[in-house]
Protein backbone atom coordinates (compact mmCIF):
# COMPACT_ATOMS: atom_id res chain seq x y z
CA UNK A 1 0.00 0.00 0.00
CA UNK A 2 2.83 2.40 0.88
CA UNK A 3 4.66 1.68 -2.39
CA UNK A 4 1.43 2.16 -4.32
CA UNK A 5 0.80 5.52 -2.61
CA UNK A 6 4.32 6.68 -3.40
CA UNK A 7 3.97 5.67 -7.04
CA UNK A 8 0.59 7.35 -7.61
CA UNK A 9 2.02 10.90 -8.08
CA UNK A 10 4.47 9.45 -10.60
CA UNK A 11 1.60 7.90 -12.50
CA UNK A 12 -0.23 11.22 -12.61
CA UNK A 13 2.88 13.00 -13.86
CA UNK A 14 3.41 10.28 -16.48
CA UNK A 15 -0.05 11.07 -17.86
CA UNK A 16 1.15 14.51 -18.98
CA UNK A 17 3.83 15.27 -21.56
CA UNK A 18 6.84 16.26 -19.38
CA UNK A 19 8.57 18.30 -22.10
CA UNK A 20 5.39 20.29 -22.73
CA UNK A 21 4.74 20.82 -19.03
CA UNK A 22 8.27 21.82 -18.03
CA UNK A 23 8.96 24.08 -21.01
CA UNK A 24 5.75 25.97 -20.19
CA UNK A 25 6.55 26.24 -16.46
CA UNK A 26 10.12 27.37 -17.15
CA UNK A 27 8.93 30.10 -19.53
CA UNK A 28 6.37 31.32 -16.99
CA UNK A 29 8.95 31.32 -14.18
CA UNK A 30 11.67 33.02 -16.23
CA UNK A 31 9.08 35.56 -17.37
CA UNK A 32 8.23 36.42 -13.76
CA UNK A 33 11.91 36.96 -12.92
CA UNK A 34 12.62 39.05 -16.00
CA UNK A 35 9.48 41.18 -15.70
CA UNK A 36 10.67 42.13 -12.21
CA UNK A 37 14.17 42.86 -13.41
CA UNK A 38 12.99 44.88 -16.42
CA UNK A 39 10.45 46.95 -14.48
CA UNK A 40 12.27 47.87 -11.25
CA UNK A 41 13.55 51.27 -12.34
CA UNK A 42 10.37 52.16 -14.24
CA UNK A 43 8.12 51.33 -11.28
CA UNK A 44 10.39 52.91 -8.66
CA UNK A 45 10.66 56.16 -10.58
CA UNK A 46 6.96 56.60 -11.33
CA UNK A 47 4.48 58.09 -8.86
CA UNK A 48 1.59 56.41 -10.66
CA UNK A 49 2.94 53.10 -9.35
CA UNK A 50 3.59 54.40 -5.84
CA UNK A 51 7.36 54.43 -6.45
CA UNK A 52 7.29 50.73 -5.54
CA UNK A 53 10.09 48.74 -7.14
CA UNK A 54 8.10 45.50 -6.87
CA UNK A 55 4.86 46.95 -8.33
CA UNK A 56 4.94 44.96 -11.56
CA UNK A 57 6.36 41.87 -9.84
CA UNK A 58 3.39 41.72 -7.46
CA UNK A 59 0.83 42.31 -10.20
CA UNK A 60 2.45 39.82 -12.55
CA UNK A 61 2.57 37.28 -9.73
CA UNK A 62 -1.15 37.77 -9.09
CA UNK A 63 -1.90 37.46 -12.83
CA UNK A 64 0.17 34.30 -12.96
CA UNK A 65 -1.65 32.81 -9.97
CA UNK A 66 -5.03 33.63 -11.54
CA UNK A 67 -3.86 32.17 -14.84
CA UNK A 68 -2.72 28.93 -13.22
CA UNK A 69 -6.01 28.57 -11.33
CA UNK A 70 -7.97 29.25 -14.52
CA UNK A 71 -5.74 26.77 -16.33
CA UNK A 72 -6.42 24.13 -13.69
CA UNK A 73 -10.14 24.65 -14.15
CA UNK A 74 -9.84 24.57 -17.97
CA UNK A 75 -7.91 21.29 -17.76
CA UNK A 76 -10.97 19.64 -16.19
CA UNK A 77 -13.15 20.47 -19.23
CA UNK A 78 -13.27 17.72 -21.93
CA UNK A 79 -12.44 18.75 -25.51
CA UNK A 80 -15.95 17.73 -26.55
CA UNK A 81 -17.33 20.49 -24.32
CA UNK A 82 -14.87 23.04 -25.71
CA UNK A 83 -16.04 22.12 -29.21
CA UNK A 84 -19.68 22.76 -28.29
CA UNK A 85 -18.79 26.08 -26.68
CA UNK A 86 -16.47 27.27 -29.47
CA UNK A 87 -19.02 29.24 -31.59
CA UNK A 88 -20.46 30.94 -28.51
CA UNK A 89 -17.04 31.85 -27.13
CA UNK A 90 -16.11 33.33 -30.51
CA UNK A 91 -19.27 35.46 -30.50
CA UNK A 92 -18.45 36.63 -26.97
CA UNK A 93 -14.97 37.60 -28.18
CA UNK A 94 -16.39 39.61 -31.09
CA UNK A 95 -18.81 41.33 -28.72
CA UNK A 96 -15.97 42.29 -26.38
CA UNK A 97 -13.98 43.70 -29.31
CA UNK A 98 -16.99 45.84 -30.22
CA UNK A 99 -17.59 47.01 -26.64
CA UNK A 100 -13.99 48.14 -26.21
CA UNK A 101 -14.47 50.62 -29.09
CA UNK A 102 -17.42 52.37 -27.42
CA UNK A 103 -16.31 55.88 -26.32
CA UNK A 104 -16.21 56.14 -22.57
CA UNK A 105 -16.13 52.36 -22.13
CA UNK A 106 -12.83 51.26 -23.65
CA UNK A 107 -9.64 52.65 -22.14
CA UNK A 108 -7.14 54.59 -24.28
CA UNK A 109 -3.41 54.07 -23.72
CA UNK A 110 -0.79 55.67 -26.01
CA UNK A 111 -3.39 56.36 -28.68
CA UNK A 112 -4.82 52.82 -28.76
CA UNK A 113 -8.14 51.72 -27.31
CA UNK A 114 -7.63 48.02 -26.49
CA UNK A 115 -8.64 47.61 -22.86
CA UNK A 116 -11.82 47.30 -20.82
CA UNK A 117 -11.35 48.72 -17.28
CA UNK A 118 -12.52 46.24 -14.64
CA UNK A 119 -11.73 48.10 -11.45
CA UNK A 120 -8.18 47.23 -10.37
CA UNK A 121 -7.32 45.47 -13.64
CA UNK A 122 -7.86 45.98 -17.38
CA UNK A 123 -9.10 43.28 -19.74
CA UNK A 124 -7.61 43.14 -23.24
CA UNK A 125 -10.22 41.30 -25.35
CA UNK A 126 -7.86 40.64 -28.26
CA UNK A 127 -5.83 38.24 -26.08
CA UNK A 128 -8.93 36.16 -25.33
CA UNK A 129 -10.01 36.29 -28.98
CA UNK A 130 -6.77 34.55 -29.98
CA UNK A 131 -7.80 31.57 -27.85
CA UNK A 132 -11.41 31.72 -29.04
CA UNK A 133 -10.17 31.86 -32.66
CA UNK A 134 -8.26 28.60 -32.15
CA UNK A 135 -11.32 26.83 -30.72
CA UNK A 136 -13.69 28.23 -33.33
CA UNK A 137 -11.46 27.70 -36.38
CA UNK A 138 -10.89 24.07 -35.34
CA UNK A 139 -14.64 23.49 -34.90
CA UNK A 140 -15.42 25.24 -38.21
CA UNK A 141 -12.86 23.14 -40.07
CA UNK A 142 -14.27 19.89 -38.67
CA UNK A 143 -17.80 20.89 -39.70
CA UNK A 144 -16.67 21.88 -43.21
CA UNK A 145 -14.31 18.95 -43.72
CA UNK A 146 -16.26 17.43 -46.62
CA UNK A 147 -16.28 20.70 -48.60
CA UNK A 148 -12.82 21.96 -47.63
CA UNK A 149 -11.84 22.08 -51.32
CA UNK A 150 -14.66 24.52 -52.12
CA UNK A 151 -13.82 28.24 -51.96
CA UNK A 152 -17.42 29.39 -51.52
CA UNK A 153 -18.52 26.87 -48.90
CA UNK A 154 -15.32 26.39 -46.93
CA UNK A 155 -13.36 29.62 -47.06
CA UNK A 156 -15.73 32.55 -47.59
CA UNK A 157 -17.76 32.12 -44.34
CA UNK A 158 -14.54 31.98 -42.31
CA UNK A 159 -13.16 34.92 -44.29
CA UNK A 160 -16.25 36.95 -43.37
CA UNK A 161 -15.81 36.12 -39.67
CA UNK A 162 -12.11 37.03 -39.78
CA UNK A 163 -12.89 40.24 -41.68
CA UNK A 164 -15.28 41.25 -38.90
CA UNK A 165 -12.67 40.53 -36.23
CA UNK A 166 -9.98 42.24 -38.31
CA UNK A 167 -12.08 45.35 -38.81
CA UNK A 168 -12.66 45.67 -35.07
CA UNK A 169 -8.98 45.09 -34.27
CA UNK A 170 -7.81 47.65 -36.82
CA UNK A 171 -10.16 50.19 -35.27
CA UNK A 172 -8.36 49.89 -31.91
CA UNK A 173 -5.78 49.71 -33.63
CA UNK A 174 -4.11 46.34 -32.96
CA UNK A 175 -2.49 45.22 -36.19
CA UNK A 176 -0.26 42.69 -34.42
CA UNK A 177 -3.18 40.78 -32.89
CA UNK A 178 -4.90 40.85 -36.29
CA UNK A 179 -1.88 39.20 -37.93
CA UNK A 180 -1.70 36.49 -35.24
CA UNK A 181 -5.44 35.68 -35.43
CA UNK A 182 -5.35 35.50 -39.24
CA UNK A 183 -2.32 33.18 -39.01
CA UNK A 184 -4.24 30.95 -36.58
CA UNK A 185 -7.34 30.74 -38.80
CA UNK A 186 -5.47 30.18 -42.06
CA UNK A 187 -3.06 27.70 -40.46
CA UNK A 188 -5.89 25.59 -39.06
CA UNK A 189 -7.77 25.65 -42.38
CA UNK A 190 -4.62 24.49 -44.17
CA UNK A 191 -3.97 21.71 -41.65
CA UNK A 192 -7.62 20.71 -41.98
CA UNK A 193 -7.24 19.94 -45.66
CA UNK A 194 -7.40 23.18 -47.64
CA UNK A 195 -6.08 22.62 -51.16
CA UNK A 196 -2.55 23.87 -51.79
CA UNK A 197 -3.67 25.99 -54.76
CA UNK A 198 -6.37 27.68 -52.69
CA UNK A 199 -3.92 28.21 -49.83
CA UNK A 200 -1.38 29.82 -52.20
CA UNK A 201 -4.07 32.15 -53.55
CA UNK A 202 -5.12 33.03 -50.01
CA UNK A 203 -1.53 33.68 -48.98
CA UNK A 204 -0.95 36.07 -51.88
CA UNK A 205 -4.25 37.82 -51.19
CA UNK A 206 -3.38 38.34 -47.52
CA UNK A 207 0.10 39.55 -48.43
CA UNK A 208 -1.41 42.15 -50.77
CA UNK A 209 -3.99 43.15 -48.14
CA UNK A 210 -1.35 43.62 -45.43
CA UNK A 211 0.78 45.65 -47.85
CA UNK A 212 -2.16 47.95 -48.59
CA UNK A 213 -2.91 48.35 -44.88
CA UNK A 214 0.68 49.43 -44.31
CA UNK A 215 0.75 51.83 -47.27
CA UNK A 216 -2.50 53.64 -46.37
CA UNK A 217 -1.56 54.05 -42.69
CA UNK A 218 1.06 56.77 -41.98
CA UNK A 219 2.10 55.38 -38.59
CA UNK A 220 2.58 51.88 -40.03
CA UNK A 221 4.68 53.33 -42.86
CA UNK A 222 6.78 55.19 -40.31
CA UNK A 223 7.36 51.97 -38.35
CA UNK A 224 8.35 50.14 -41.54
CA UNK A 225 10.88 52.78 -42.59
CA UNK A 226 12.15 53.04 -39.01
CA UNK A 227 12.70 49.28 -38.98
CA UNK A 228 14.66 49.36 -42.25
CA UNK A 229 17.16 51.90 -40.91
CA UNK A 230 16.62 52.68 -37.21
CA UNK A 231 19.85 54.65 -36.96
CA UNK A 232 18.63 57.19 -39.53
CA UNK A 233 16.26 58.57 -36.89
CA UNK A 234 17.52 57.01 -33.68
CA UNK A 235 15.71 59.58 -31.53
CA UNK A 236 12.44 59.34 -33.44
CA UNK A 237 11.02 56.52 -35.56
CA UNK A 238 13.88 54.15 -34.78
CA UNK A 239 14.15 54.91 -31.05
CA UNK A 240 12.77 51.63 -29.67
CA UNK A 241 14.59 49.40 -32.13
CA UNK A 242 17.91 51.22 -31.80
CA UNK A 243 17.89 50.79 -28.02
CA UNK A 244 16.80 47.15 -28.35
CA UNK A 245 19.79 46.53 -30.64
CA UNK A 246 22.08 48.29 -28.18
CA UNK A 247 20.78 45.94 -25.47
CA UNK A 248 21.56 42.92 -27.63
CA UNK A 249 25.03 44.28 -28.36
CA UNK A 250 25.82 44.93 -24.70
CA UNK A 251 24.74 41.40 -23.70
CA UNK A 252 27.31 39.66 -25.88
CA UNK A 253 27.60 35.95 -24.99
CA UNK A 254 26.86 35.67 -21.25
CA UNK A 255 25.24 39.05 -20.58
CA UNK A 256 26.05 41.81 -18.11
CA UNK A 257 24.34 39.97 -15.26
CA UNK A 258 20.79 39.64 -13.94
CA UNK A 259 19.50 43.07 -12.89
CA UNK A 260 22.44 44.96 -14.42
CA UNK A 261 20.74 46.16 -17.60
CA UNK A 262 21.31 49.80 -18.51
CA UNK A 263 18.74 50.00 -21.29
CA UNK A 264 15.86 49.33 -18.89
CA UNK A 265 16.79 52.53 -17.00
CA UNK A 266 14.28 54.68 -18.92
CA UNK A 267 16.04 54.20 -22.28
CA UNK A 268 14.13 51.23 -23.71
CA UNK A 269 10.34 51.84 -23.76
CA UNK A 270 8.03 48.95 -22.81
CA UNK A 271 10.98 46.98 -21.44
CA UNK A 272 8.74 44.70 -19.34
CA UNK A 273 6.20 44.06 -22.12
CA UNK A 274 7.02 44.26 -25.84
CA UNK A 275 10.82 44.42 -25.45
CA UNK A 276 11.37 41.96 -22.63
CA UNK A 277 13.63 39.82 -24.85
CA UNK A 278 16.01 42.77 -25.32
CA UNK A 279 16.46 42.98 -21.53
CA UNK A 280 17.01 39.21 -21.43
CA UNK A 281 19.65 39.60 -24.15
CA UNK A 282 21.42 42.37 -22.25
CA UNK A 283 21.37 40.68 -18.85
CA UNK A 284 21.70 37.00 -19.80
CA UNK A 285 23.36 37.36 -23.19
CA UNK A 286 23.22 35.00 -26.14
CA UNK A 287 22.91 32.06 -23.75
CA UNK A 288 19.74 33.50 -22.21
CA UNK A 289 18.17 34.25 -25.59
CA UNK A 290 19.08 30.77 -26.83
CA UNK A 291 17.41 29.28 -23.75
CA UNK A 292 14.20 31.22 -24.40
CA UNK A 293 14.16 30.32 -28.10
CA UNK A 294 14.81 26.66 -27.28
CA UNK A 295 11.98 26.52 -24.72
CA UNK A 296 9.53 28.02 -27.22
CA UNK A 297 10.76 25.60 -29.89
CA UNK A 298 10.19 22.64 -27.55
CA UNK A 299 6.71 23.88 -26.62
CA UNK A 300 5.62 24.38 -30.25
CA UNK A 301 7.15 21.05 -31.30
CA UNK A 302 5.30 19.20 -28.56
CA UNK A 303 2.02 20.96 -29.47
CA UNK A 304 2.30 19.62 -33.02
CA UNK A 305 3.40 16.21 -31.72
CA UNK A 306 0.26 16.05 -29.56
CA UNK A 307 -1.77 17.05 -32.61
CA UNK A 308 -0.23 14.29 -34.73
CA UNK A 309 -1.02 11.78 -32.00
CA UNK A 310 -4.65 12.94 -32.14
CA UNK A 311 -4.72 12.33 -35.88
CA UNK A 312 -3.53 8.76 -35.34
CA UNK A 313 -6.33 8.33 -32.81
CA UNK A 314 -8.83 9.85 -35.29
CA UNK A 315 -9.54 12.85 -33.06
CA UNK A 316 -9.66 15.68 -35.56
CA UNK A 317 -10.98 18.55 -33.43
CA UNK A 318 -8.43 18.07 -30.59
CA UNK A 319 -5.71 17.70 -33.23
CA UNK A 320 -6.55 21.05 -34.81
CA UNK A 321 -6.86 22.73 -31.40
CA UNK A 322 -3.41 21.47 -30.34
CA UNK A 323 -1.78 22.55 -33.59
CA UNK A 324 -3.67 25.85 -33.53
CA UNK A 325 -2.26 26.63 -30.08
CA UNK A 326 1.18 25.73 -31.45
CA UNK A 327 0.65 28.12 -34.38
CA UNK A 328 -0.51 30.90 -32.04
CA UNK A 329 2.43 30.66 -29.64
CA UNK A 330 4.92 30.02 -32.44
CA UNK A 331 3.82 32.94 -34.63
CA UNK A 332 3.46 35.46 -31.79
CA UNK A 333 6.80 34.55 -30.20
CA UNK A 334 8.51 34.66 -33.61
CA UNK A 335 7.11 38.14 -34.34
CA UNK A 336 8.07 39.45 -30.91
CA UNK A 337 11.59 38.05 -31.18
CA UNK A 338 11.92 39.35 -34.74
CA UNK A 339 10.90 42.84 -33.62
CA UNK A 340 13.35 42.80 -30.71
CA UNK A 341 16.19 41.67 -32.98
CA UNK A 342 15.38 44.12 -35.78
CA UNK A 343 14.29 41.41 -38.21
CA UNK A 344 10.67 42.64 -38.37
CA UNK A 345 8.96 46.06 -38.12
CA UNK A 346 8.08 47.20 -34.61
CA UNK A 347 4.70 45.83 -33.49
CA UNK A 348 2.90 45.93 -30.16
CA UNK A 349 2.98 42.18 -29.50
CA UNK A 350 4.10 40.72 -26.20
CA UNK A 351 6.24 37.63 -25.73
CA UNK A 352 3.79 34.82 -24.84
CA UNK A 353 4.00 33.37 -21.31
CA UNK A 354 6.68 35.88 -20.33
CA UNK A 355 5.78 39.52 -20.88
CA UNK A 356 3.78 41.54 -18.36
CA UNK A 357 0.04 41.57 -19.02
CA UNK A 358 -2.82 39.93 -17.17
CA UNK A 359 -5.04 39.17 -20.17
CA UNK A 360 -2.16 37.61 -22.10
CA UNK A 361 -1.02 35.46 -19.18
CA UNK A 362 -4.60 34.32 -18.52
CA UNK A 363 -5.22 33.38 -22.17
CA UNK A 364 -1.83 31.64 -22.44
CA UNK A 365 -2.35 29.57 -19.28
CA UNK A 366 -5.83 28.45 -20.34
CA UNK A 367 -4.54 27.58 -23.82
CA UNK A 368 -1.71 25.49 -22.36
CA UNK A 369 -4.17 23.75 -20.02
CA UNK A 370 -6.35 22.83 -23.00
CA UNK A 371 -3.26 21.56 -24.81
CA UNK A 372 -2.31 19.44 -21.78
CA UNK A 373 -5.90 18.16 -21.66
CA UNK A 374 -5.63 17.05 -25.30
CA UNK A 375 -2.45 15.15 -24.46
CA UNK A 376 -4.03 13.66 -21.33
CA UNK A 377 -7.08 12.45 -23.27
CA UNK A 378 -4.78 10.88 -25.88
CA UNK A 379 -2.95 8.95 -23.19
CA UNK A 380 -6.21 7.79 -21.61
CA UNK A 381 -7.49 6.51 -24.95
CA UNK A 382 -4.23 4.67 -25.65
CA UNK A 383 -4.65 2.94 -22.27
CA UNK A 384 -8.08 1.75 -23.32
CA UNK A 385 -10.11 4.18 -21.22
CA UNK A 386 -13.34 5.70 -22.49
CA UNK A 387 -13.76 9.48 -22.36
Amino acid sequence: MIVEALNSPRRQIAEIDPALLWSSLLLLTLGLVMVYSASIAFAEGNRAFGNQAAYFLMRHGVFLAIGLVAGGMAFQVPLAVWQKLAPYLFMVGVLLLAIVLIPGVGRDVNGARRWLPLGVVNLQPSELVKLFAVLYAADYTVRKMEVMHDLKQAFLPMAAAMALVGGLLLKEPDFGAFVVIIAIAVGILFLGGMKARLFAFLFLFLLAAFTILIIVSPYRRDRLFGFMDPWADAYGKGYQLSHALIAFGRGEFFGVGLGASVEKLFYLPEAHTDFLLAVIAEELGFVGVLLVVSLFAILVHRAFAVGRQCVQLERLYPALVAMGIGIWIGVQSFINMGVNMGLLPTKGLTLPLMSFGGSGILANCVALAILLRVDWENRQLMRGAKL
